[in-house]
């Protein structure tokens, strides 16, 4: 008789319990509806320790209205990181109680949510980018993509993002798990001018595209490739590895790569440049020789040939190579201001003998045979220099160069009408 009264006593208290539990939600609810997010986290906190026992039903209604007052309180910009995420981790919750319950109740809201913080976490991370405050944009990119790990692209750019803001340490294993996933984002553009504001906007395929050019949406459609990721991400997880010391870990992590991804010809550059900072100049023109192999037509690796080149003071061959890069490319601007920078460092000699002359009528007779050698590497330069500054007439570095030569050959009219175009 005594034990009945004793399972009685205990229903009896799960049952105020439950009663005690229900009341919270409700004014949890009520406080919510009232904007008052805080005083609604407050009192789920006070229920916490009883939500583990509770129904299913009831763990859901709970982790949903956590998650909105979460999010409430994000949207109202107070620790907006902090609690998007709580937010996100409350959804997340309900949707876990809900899938194991077999009763669908709040999940559609729940996920509908977890794609909002998804949008508001990216968004705020290029706000933060902009700000320069990549290190918490990185951040808020990595917990977008712990959101959706289908959507590994938010994995790629937190990654880069961290390397922006010099923080390798969080880097390093983003671009880890990006390699365990052989990522290479390679794939298809498809984009069309909006008539009504003028943007670019992106499609998910061809047939969207087109079918917004025949309603008359959009216009002026173009398809573009984009090219494999690979070659950055594992450029990127060499140098940081060959900065912690790690350099043979580094050189397997590509090796590894290109084992896997045979075709991929960034990976044979990105190893080939690993090489160059570890200063082993012949493996790296015999990677960048065998990528030539694969795509002799290739500026960038004929390019970086010329790099080469100049960096082992072989400057015929470096002159070869830029030549080589702008036959194939006709617009490649470095390539331009690099045969340039080589071309005038045949004045540093010249400069310097003529320091050294003296007053003589020899060495007056010397001075003027090396003023017309400087000034013949000038003019040298000028086509290469006008070109650079063509197509990138921002960069300042180019035109006040292409300046100082105008200005020493005493070409007046042409130094004005440069000038006018800087000032």
């Amino acid at each position: 008789m005594k034990s009945k009264y004793v399972i009685l006593a205990s229903a009896l208290l799960i049952s105020v319990a439950t009663f005690a539990q229900k009341d919270q939600i409700k004014n949890a609810e009520k406080a919510l509806k009232g904007g008052d997010a805080q005083g609604a986290i407050t009192i789920l906190k006070d229920a916490q320790n009883l939500i583990a026992n509770a129904k299913d039903v009831e763990q859901a209604q709970y982790y949903f209205v956590q998650g909105n007052a979460f999010l409430e309180l994000a949207n109202k910009k107070v620790e907006e990181s902090k609690n998007l995420s709580a937010a996100a981790d409350s959804y997340k919750k309900l949707i876990e109680v809900e899938k194991a319950s077999g009763k669908q109740k709040y999940s559609t809201q729940g996920a509908a949510s977890i794609t909002e913080i998804k949008g508001k976490l990216i968004n705020s991370a290029i706000a933060d980018t902009q700000s320069n405050k990549s290190a918490e944009g990185a951040k808020k990119l990595y917990e977008a993509y712990l959101l959706d790990k289908n959507d590994t692209i938010n994995l790629y750019y937190a990654a880069s993002t961290a390397v922006n803001a010099q923080d390798f340490d969080s880097a390093l294993p983003m671009y880890e798990e990006l390699k365990k996933l052989n990522y290479s984002g390679k794939g298809t553009m498809y984009t069309a001018v909006n008539k009504a504001n003028g943007s670019e906007d992106g499609f998910n395929n061809a047939k969207e595209r087109d079918l917004a050019v025949k309603l008359g949406t959009h216009e002026k459609p173009k398809t573009e490739t984009i090219p494999s990721k690979r070659g950055e991400i594992y450029k990127n997880l060499a140098l940081i590895l060959v900065q912690k010391g790690r350099t043979e870990d580094a050189k397997k992590a590509i090796s590894d790569a290109r084992k896997t991804n045979p075709e991929d010809t960034s990976l044979i550059l990105t190893e080939a440049n690993l090489y160059l900072e570890t200063k082993d100049f012949d493996m790296y023109k015999k990677l960048v020789g065998e990528a030539l192999e694969k795509e002799p037509n290739n500026a960038d690796l004929v390019f970086n040939l010329g790099v080469l080149s100049a960096n082992a003071k072989n400057t015929a061959d470096a002159e070869k190579y830029y030549l080589k890069a702008i036959e194939i490319n006709p617009s490649y601007t470095n390539a331009y201001l690099n045969l340039a920078a080589l071309k005038l460092e045949a004045e540093r000699p010249i400069i310097d003998e003529m320091n050294k002359l003296g007053t003589s009528a020899k060495d007056m007779k010397r001075y003027d045979v090396l003023k017309a050698q400087r000034e013949q590497v000038f003019k040298g330069v000028i086509p290469y220099l006008k070109k650079a500054n063509e197509l990138d007439p921002k960069n300042e570095d180019v035109s006040k160069t292409l300046l100082g030569v105008y200005k020493a050959l005493e070409m007046t009219a042409e130094a004005k009408a440069l000038k006018a175009t800087m000032n």
